[in-house]
């Protein structure tokens, strides 16, 4: 599946990345139901809301696919998915694929990178292990249920991204960065005047997670608006461990948008209406598999996310012939036009909930120095222009603001293009 500055822009990204810092309380051996029987008593109010709640996102299926992962995957008639519930989408009319994807830059073959990694095509979610696949004209859906909600810190809250600190308590030193719990290692491309969408092909691993309220994702960001104040338009995709919105320590794919720095627009997946899923096979929110492990077999993923020129709607993409959907061009501002802003790469949650640094680990849970089968790897790093065609990205810019703990090595091959190792194991002798 797959972050920018200049001097004067550096501080307001930083602000951006500890604004976007997010999510709730996380679970991670400990089964949800455990969990909501342990530490949380729940009024009958409570529990009809919810229900309420699940009775309009979980749209009544046609086909139901059990997975081996324990999740219940729904095959929803398309045109009654949550998406279509949307107050700007009621006569939303499903679009058909664009006739046009952006065009491929031909590249030349060489052996300067190792490509022993495989694409993840086919058979790569657990649901999909039996061969089971959802009836043209529905949307596979994994199911959402009670115990998801509750893990979550309200009704309001799931699914959704938190802000850790209020913008007007933040300052714009990169150590603030540290305060809010939230550690990156991401790449960058300096602002740019129009950018239409971006390409990456994400290794993926299964980090482990230390705390509760941690997670480990990595993804890809396209962005518009001001990284201060509230119209900060953001559409996001790529894998993430999160025991909180998931259940589990499986690594899944996922999507997110929001329209007004993650205020009360949008959301991850399909967990309120939004995006327009397309696709019946693949399910966002599943866990994928198989996973890379260490010095052996590598797999990764492909993302693309672009506007369509014609119906200006974002559509995105997994590998380079597959479309799962795309976020309709009414629910933005900003990104009504296009991005200015490209970002890739990893994030932590840190709570130091041991009186010392997470042991929760970012890609593989290994510094980028040690290179293939062992950090994990974002590559071919990509934008759309306003031509409609994807341009190999030249230059990125890098941060990490832990390096002892997780970092960030760029660098570019005829066959890799422009590719970064990012991560890290959290606590060690030099992380504390």
């Amino acid at each position: 599946m797959e972050v920018i500055v200049l001097a004067s822009n550096r501080s307001l990204l930083l602000i951006f990345l500890v604004f976007v810092s997010l999510l709730s309380i996380k679970v991670t051996h400990v089964s949800a139901v455990n969990y909501t029987k342990t530490h949380r008593q729940v009024s009958t109010l409570r529990v009809e809301r919810i229900r309420n709640h699940l009775n309009n996102i979980n749209k009544p299926p046609v086909f139901t696919i059990q997975s081996p992962d324990g999740d219940v995957i729904d095959c929803v008639p398309k045109r009654k998915q949550p998406a279509l519930d949307h107050p700007l989408l009621k006569h939303h009319k499903i679009q058909k694929a664009p006739r046009t994807m952006p065009k491929m830059v031909r590249k030349e073959r060489s052996d300067d990178v190792k490509e022993a990694a495989s694409v993840l095509e086919g058979a790569w979610q657990m649901w999909h292990v039996n061969g089971t696949r959802c009836p043209k004209g529905t949307v596979p859906i994994r199911r959402n249920t009670m115990d998801d909600v509750l893990r979550a810190k309200s009704l309001f809250d799931f699914g959704k991204k938190r802000r850790s600190i209020h913008l007007d308590q933040r300052t714009e030193k990169p150590d603030a960065l540290g305060t809010s719990g939230h550690e990156h290692a991401i790449a960058y491309t300096e602002t740019s005047s129009e950018i239409y969408g971006a390409k990456a092909t994400i290794n993926v691993w299964d980090p482990k997670i230390e705390q509760v309220n941690e997670f480990s994702l990595s993804q890809i960001w396209i962005l518009s608006g001001s990284f201060v104040g509230p119209d900060l338009n953001s559409i996001e995709a790529g894998w993430q461990v999160s025991p909180e919105l998931y259940g589990d320590n499986r690594p899944r794919l996922f999507t997110y948008w929001t329209s007004d720095s993650y205020q009360a627009t949008g959301c991850y997946n399909l967990l309120c209406s939004g995006f327009i899923q397309t696709n019946n096979k693949i399910a966002i929110g599943a866990a994928i598999s198989p996973l890379s492990t260490f010095n052996g077999n590598q797999f990764d993923i492909t993302i693309l996310i672009w506007k369509d020129p014609k119906l200006g709607n974002w559509w995105m993409g997994l590998g380079d012939k597959t479309l799962v959907g795309y976020w309709p061009a009414e629910l933005f501002t900003h990104l009504a036009d296009h991005a200015t802003t490209v970002e890739w790469g990893g994030e932590v949650v840190n709570t130091r909930a041991s009186g010392r640094h997470t042991t929760t680990q970012m890609g593989s849970g290994h510094f980028p120095d040690e290179g293939f089968g062992k950090a994990s790897y974002f590559r071919n790093l990509e934008i759309v222009d306003s031509d409609n065609s994807l341009v190999p990205v030249q230059d990125v810019k890098i941060l990490a603001e832990n390096t002892e703990c997780y970092d960030i090595k760029s660098s570019s091959s005829n066959e890799w293009g422009t590719y970064f190792y990012y991560g890290g194991p959290g606590f060690n002798p030099r992380c504390a």
